[in-house]
Protein backbone atom coordinates (compact mmCIF):
# COMPACT_ATOMS: atom_id res chain seq x y z
CA UNK A 1 0.00 0.00 0.00
CA UNK A 2 2.96 2.60 1.12
CA UNK A 3 4.75 1.53 -2.23
CA UNK A 4 1.71 2.53 -4.43
CA UNK A 5 1.34 5.45 -2.49
CA UNK A 6 4.69 6.57 -3.28
CA UNK A 7 4.16 5.80 -6.65
CA UNK A 8 1.31 7.95 -7.20
CA UNK A 9 2.47 10.71 -5.75
CA UNK A 10 4.55 11.70 -7.58
CA UNK A 11 1.75 11.60 -10.69
CA UNK A 12 -1.04 13.96 -8.50
CA UNK A 13 1.98 16.64 -7.95
CA UNK A 14 2.93 16.47 -11.80
CA UNK A 15 -0.88 16.97 -12.55
CA UNK A 16 -1.35 19.44 -10.05
CA UNK A 17 1.65 21.56 -11.53
CA UNK A 18 0.36 20.48 -15.45
CA UNK A 19 -2.84 22.40 -14.17
CA UNK A 20 -1.32 25.34 -12.68
CA UNK A 21 1.42 25.83 -15.52
CA UNK A 22 0.91 28.85 -17.69
CA UNK A 23 1.65 28.48 -20.98
CA UNK A 24 -1.43 26.51 -22.89
CA UNK A 25 -2.99 29.72 -22.26
CA UNK A 26 -0.17 32.29 -22.99
CA UNK A 27 0.66 29.75 -26.38
CA UNK A 28 -2.78 30.22 -27.83
CA UNK A 29 -2.65 34.66 -27.07
CA UNK A 30 -0.65 35.01 -29.86
CA UNK A 31 -2.99 33.24 -32.68
CA UNK A 32 -6.15 34.85 -30.68
CA UNK A 33 -4.75 38.24 -30.80
CA UNK A 34 -3.96 38.21 -34.79
CA UNK A 35 -7.40 36.18 -35.28
CA UNK A 36 -9.19 39.16 -33.19
CA UNK A 37 -7.36 41.84 -35.35
CA UNK A 38 -7.88 40.71 -38.98
CA UNK A 39 -11.36 38.83 -38.59
CA UNK A 40 -13.29 39.50 -35.50
CA UNK A 41 -12.57 43.11 -35.45
CA UNK A 42 -13.23 43.79 -39.15
CA UNK A 43 -16.13 41.51 -39.25
CA UNK A 44 -17.57 43.45 -36.40
CA UNK A 45 -16.83 46.72 -37.99
CA UNK A 46 -18.62 45.51 -41.42
CA UNK A 47 -22.04 44.60 -39.72
CA UNK A 48 -21.80 48.65 -38.22
CA UNK A 49 -21.03 50.28 -40.79
CA UNK A 50 -23.32 48.21 -43.39
CA UNK A 51 -26.28 49.76 -40.67
CA UNK A 52 -24.89 53.21 -41.72
CA UNK A 53 -24.19 56.02 -44.63
CA UNK A 54 -20.35 56.74 -43.87
CA UNK A 55 -17.19 57.92 -46.04
CA UNK A 56 -14.04 58.28 -44.45
CA UNK A 57 -14.52 61.04 -41.89
CA UNK A 58 -18.06 60.27 -40.58
CA UNK A 59 -21.09 58.52 -41.11
CA UNK A 60 -24.90 58.24 -39.93
CA UNK A 61 -26.59 55.52 -38.44
CA UNK A 62 -29.73 54.29 -41.01
CA UNK A 63 -30.72 51.05 -40.00
CA UNK A 64 -31.10 48.46 -42.60
CA UNK A 65 -31.79 51.20 -45.68
CA UNK A 66 -28.43 49.99 -46.91
CA UNK A 67 -29.65 46.42 -47.17
CA UNK A 68 -33.27 47.01 -48.36
CA UNK A 69 -31.34 49.43 -51.05
CA UNK A 70 -29.09 46.89 -52.01
CA UNK A 71 -31.94 44.25 -52.09
CA UNK A 72 -33.78 46.37 -54.61
CA UNK A 73 -31.00 46.85 -56.83
CA UNK A 74 -32.43 45.65 -60.39
CA UNK A 75 -29.07 43.37 -61.23
CA UNK A 76 -28.50 41.73 -57.77
CA UNK A 77 -30.55 38.74 -58.72
CA UNK A 78 -28.65 38.23 -61.76
CA UNK A 79 -26.03 38.32 -59.70
CA UNK A 80 -27.56 36.22 -57.51
CA UNK A 81 -27.91 33.62 -59.95
CA UNK A 82 -24.62 34.02 -61.59
CA UNK A 83 -22.85 33.27 -58.51
CA UNK A 84 -24.41 29.87 -57.56
CA UNK A 85 -24.27 28.82 -61.19
CA UNK A 86 -20.68 29.90 -61.36
CA UNK A 87 -20.22 28.28 -58.01
CA UNK A 88 -21.87 24.97 -59.03
CA UNK A 89 -19.61 24.80 -62.47
CA UNK A 90 -16.61 25.59 -60.98
CA UNK A 91 -16.98 22.98 -57.89
CA UNK A 92 -18.19 20.09 -60.17
CA UNK A 93 -15.52 20.09 -62.98
CA UNK A 94 -13.15 20.11 -60.16
CA UNK A 95 -14.06 17.10 -58.86
CA UNK A 96 -14.45 15.19 -61.79
CA UNK A 97 -11.21 16.74 -63.83
CA UNK A 98 -9.01 16.48 -60.49
CA UNK A 99 -10.37 12.93 -59.70
CA UNK A 100 -9.60 11.39 -63.14
CA UNK A 101 -5.96 13.40 -63.07
CA UNK A 102 -5.30 11.96 -59.62
CA UNK A 103 -6.18 8.62 -60.74
CA UNK A 104 -4.06 8.99 -63.66
CA UNK A 105 -0.79 10.80 -61.88
CA UNK A 106 -1.03 7.79 -59.25
CA UNK A 107 -1.03 5.07 -61.33
CA UNK A 108 2.14 3.79 -63.31
CA UNK A 109 3.00 6.35 -66.29
CA UNK A 110 6.22 8.02 -67.67
CA UNK A 111 6.98 11.25 -66.01
CA UNK A 112 4.64 11.30 -62.90
CA UNK A 113 6.31 13.20 -61.02
CA UNK A 114 6.84 15.83 -63.74
CA UNK A 115 3.18 15.95 -64.74
CA UNK A 116 2.47 16.43 -60.91
CA UNK A 117 4.19 19.93 -61.35
CA UNK A 118 3.30 21.02 -64.50
CA UNK A 119 -0.80 20.43 -62.88
CA UNK A 120 -0.09 22.17 -60.28
CA UNK A 121 1.43 24.95 -61.64
CA UNK A 122 -1.15 27.19 -62.67
CA UNK A 123 -2.31 27.14 -59.06
CA UNK A 124 1.13 29.12 -58.32
CA UNK A 125 0.15 31.86 -60.70
CA UNK A 126 -1.33 35.04 -60.20
CA UNK A 127 -5.14 35.09 -60.74
CA UNK A 128 -5.23 38.41 -62.73
CA UNK A 129 -2.39 37.26 -64.99
CA UNK A 130 -4.14 34.17 -65.64
CA UNK A 131 -7.35 36.98 -66.44
CA UNK A 132 -5.18 38.66 -68.51
CA UNK A 133 -3.81 36.24 -70.37
CA UNK A 134 -6.57 33.89 -71.26
CA UNK A 135 -8.33 37.45 -72.07
CA UNK A 136 -5.87 37.59 -75.32
CA UNK A 137 -6.35 34.13 -75.91
CA UNK A 138 -10.25 34.52 -76.23
CA UNK A 139 -10.36 37.27 -78.05
CA UNK A 140 -12.85 36.51 -80.92
CA UNK A 141 -11.03 37.75 -84.08
CA UNK A 142 -7.31 37.65 -82.83
CA UNK A 143 -7.09 35.13 -79.92
CA UNK A 144 -4.92 31.75 -80.87
CA UNK A 145 -7.86 29.52 -79.28
CA UNK A 146 -10.27 30.67 -82.59
CA UNK A 147 -7.34 30.61 -84.55
CA UNK A 148 -6.76 27.52 -84.08
CA UNK A 149 -9.98 26.54 -84.83
CA UNK A 150 -10.13 28.58 -87.85
CA UNK A 151 -7.51 26.17 -89.16
CA UNK A 152 -9.87 23.30 -89.05
CA UNK A 153 -12.83 25.14 -90.56
CA UNK A 154 -14.73 25.99 -87.70
CA UNK A 155 -16.13 29.60 -86.62
CA UNK A 156 -14.80 30.44 -83.32
CA UNK A 157 -17.56 31.76 -80.78
CA UNK A 158 -17.13 34.94 -79.11
CA UNK A 159 -15.83 33.84 -75.59
CA UNK A 160 -16.27 36.67 -73.71
CA UNK A 161 -18.04 38.72 -76.09
CA UNK A 162 -21.24 36.36 -76.07
CA UNK A 163 -23.77 37.00 -72.96
CA UNK A 164 -24.36 33.27 -72.89
CA UNK A 165 -20.79 32.39 -72.82
CA UNK A 166 -18.84 35.04 -70.70
CA UNK A 167 -19.47 33.09 -67.82
CA UNK A 168 -18.97 29.86 -68.48
CA UNK A 169 -15.72 30.81 -70.21
CA UNK A 170 -14.57 32.66 -67.52
CA UNK A 171 -15.76 29.55 -65.39
CA UNK A 172 -13.38 27.34 -67.15
CA UNK A 173 -10.21 29.39 -67.03
CA UNK A 174 -11.24 29.06 -62.90
CA UNK A 175 -10.73 25.25 -63.28
CA UNK A 176 -7.81 25.49 -65.30
CA UNK A 177 -6.08 27.21 -62.59
CA UNK A 178 -7.63 25.72 -59.74
CA UNK A 179 -7.90 22.11 -60.66
CA UNK A 180 -4.30 21.42 -59.42
CA UNK A 181 -5.18 21.75 -56.18
CA UNK A 182 -8.03 19.42 -56.45
CA UNK A 183 -5.65 16.75 -57.91
CA UNK A 184 -3.26 17.20 -55.12
CA UNK A 185 -5.80 16.75 -52.70
CA UNK A 186 -7.26 13.53 -54.29
CA UNK A 187 -3.79 11.73 -54.72
CA UNK A 188 -3.24 12.31 -51.08
CA UNK A 189 -7.03 10.17 -50.60
CA UNK A 190 -5.61 7.65 -53.00
CA UNK A 191 -2.39 7.35 -51.51
CA UNK A 192 -4.44 7.10 -48.44
CA UNK A 193 -6.21 4.01 -49.62
CA UNK A 194 -4.84 0.61 -48.56
CA UNK A 195 -3.66 -1.63 -51.41
CA UNK A 196 -5.25 -4.72 -49.31
CA UNK A 197 -8.89 -3.57 -50.69
CA UNK A 198 -7.76 -3.80 -54.15
CA UNK A 199 -6.35 -7.13 -53.50
CA UNK A 200 -9.34 -8.23 -52.20
CA UNK A 201 -11.10 -6.64 -55.28
CA UNK A 202 -8.88 -8.16 -57.57
CA UNK A 203 -9.41 -12.02 -56.48
CA UNK A 204 -12.90 -11.57 -56.65
CA UNK A 205 -12.32 -10.86 -60.07
CA UNK A 206 -13.31 -7.22 -60.33
CA UNK A 207 -13.05 -5.21 -63.44
CA UNK A 208 -10.85 -1.55 -63.51
CA UNK A 209 -14.16 -0.04 -63.43
CA UNK A 210 -15.62 -1.82 -60.94
CA UNK A 211 -12.52 -0.83 -58.69
CA UNK A 212 -12.73 2.56 -59.42
CA UNK A 213 -16.47 2.78 -58.81
CA UNK A 214 -17.11 0.62 -55.67
CA UNK A 215 -13.61 1.32 -54.15
CA UNK A 216 -11.77 4.09 -54.99
CA UNK A 217 -14.89 6.55 -55.19
CA UNK A 218 -16.16 5.80 -51.72
CA UNK A 219 -12.70 5.69 -49.99
CA UNK A 220 -12.18 9.20 -51.33
CA UNK A 221 -15.07 10.48 -50.01
CA UNK A 222 -13.20 13.03 -47.24
CA UNK A 223 -11.34 14.16 -49.91
CA UNK A 224 -14.49 15.14 -51.95
CA UNK A 225 -15.72 16.72 -49.38
CA UNK A 226 -12.68 18.82 -49.00
CA UNK A 227 -12.46 19.49 -52.50
CA UNK A 228 -16.30 20.75 -53.03
CA UNK A 229 -16.58 22.97 -49.96
CA UNK A 230 -13.28 24.71 -51.10
CA UNK A 231 -14.34 25.18 -54.05
CA UNK A 232 -17.73 25.87 -53.74
CA UNK A 233 -16.73 29.00 -50.95
CA UNK A 234 -14.17 30.00 -54.03
CA UNK A 235 -16.85 29.97 -56.25
CA UNK A 236 -19.23 31.93 -54.67
CA UNK A 237 -16.86 34.43 -53.48
CA UNK A 238 -15.14 35.14 -56.45
CA UNK A 239 -14.15 38.39 -58.17
CA UNK A 240 -10.37 38.64 -59.87
CA UNK A 241 -10.77 36.64 -62.26
CA UNK A 242 -14.30 38.07 -63.23
CA UNK A 243 -13.21 41.34 -62.92
CA UNK A 244 -9.88 40.58 -64.51
CA UNK A 245 -11.43 39.23 -68.05
CA UNK A 246 -15.27 40.60 -68.37
CA UNK A 247 -15.97 43.25 -65.60
CA UNK A 248 -19.18 41.55 -65.28
CA UNK A 249 -19.85 42.03 -68.76
CA UNK A 250 -20.69 41.79 -71.60
CA UNK A 251 -23.45 44.18 -69.88
CA UNK A 252 -23.89 42.48 -66.53
CA UNK A 253 -23.89 38.92 -67.90
CA UNK A 254 -21.56 37.79 -65.98
CA UNK A 255 -21.59 39.71 -62.93
CA UNK A 256 -21.71 38.04 -59.65
CA UNK A 257 -22.16 39.60 -55.78
CA UNK A 258 -18.84 40.52 -55.52
CA UNK A 259 -18.83 42.31 -59.05
CA UNK A 260 -21.95 44.33 -57.71
CA UNK A 261 -20.54 45.02 -54.77
CA UNK A 262 -17.50 46.24 -56.05
CA UNK A 263 -19.25 48.55 -58.47
CA UNK A 264 -21.19 50.02 -55.70
CA UNK A 265 -18.40 51.06 -54.21
CA UNK A 266 -16.41 52.48 -56.87
CA UNK A 267 -19.49 54.67 -56.87
CA UNK A 268 -18.46 56.29 -53.75
CA UNK A 269 -22.05 54.01 -52.40
CA UNK A 270 -19.86 52.72 -49.14
CA UNK A 271 -22.59 51.79 -47.24
CA UNK A 272 -24.16 49.95 -49.32
CA UNK A 273 -20.82 48.06 -50.85
CA UNK A 274 -20.55 47.22 -46.79
CA UNK A 275 -24.12 45.85 -46.87
CA UNK A 276 -23.49 44.15 -49.81
CA UNK A 277 -20.55 42.20 -48.25
CA UNK A 278 -22.91 41.25 -45.29
CA UNK A 279 -25.21 39.56 -47.80
CA UNK A 280 -22.40 37.68 -49.60
CA UNK A 281 -21.31 36.31 -46.18
CA UNK A 282 -25.02 35.08 -44.98
CA UNK A 283 -25.21 33.40 -48.64
CA UNK A 284 -22.26 31.69 -48.14
CA UNK A 285 -22.97 30.53 -44.88
CA UNK A 286 -26.74 29.59 -45.83
CA UNK A 287 -25.26 27.47 -48.82
CA UNK A 288 -21.61 25.92 -47.38
CA UNK A 289 -22.95 25.38 -43.73
CA UNK A 290 -26.00 22.63 -44.67
CA UNK A 291 -24.19 21.33 -47.61
CA UNK A 292 -20.81 20.80 -44.98
CA UNK A 293 -22.94 19.13 -42.59
CA UNK A 294 -24.43 16.49 -45.51
CA UNK A 295 -20.93 15.63 -46.22
CA UNK A 296 -19.85 14.97 -43.32
CA UNK A 297 -23.58 13.29 -41.89
CA UNK A 298 -22.71 11.19 -45.13
CA UNK A 299 -19.45 10.11 -43.92
CA UNK A 300 -20.38 9.05 -40.59
CA UNK A 301 -22.68 6.95 -41.87
CA UNK A 302 -20.26 4.82 -44.04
Amino acid sequence: MSVSTMAGSPNRAETRAIKRSPYPGWFFTPAAIIYSVLFLVPTFASLYFSLTRWTLFDSEFIGLENFAQFLREPFLIKGLVNTVIYAVVTSGLKVVVGLLLAVMLTSQIVGRGYLRSVIFFPVLVSTVGVGITFTVLMHPTQGMINETLALFGIAGPGWLTDPNLALYSVALVDVWKGVGLATVIYIAGLVAIPQDYYEAARIDGATPWQNFWYVTLPLCRPATSTVITLSFIGGLRTFDLIWAMTKGGPGFASDTIASVIYKQYQAGFYGLSTAGNVVLFILIALLVVPLTMFLNRKQGHE
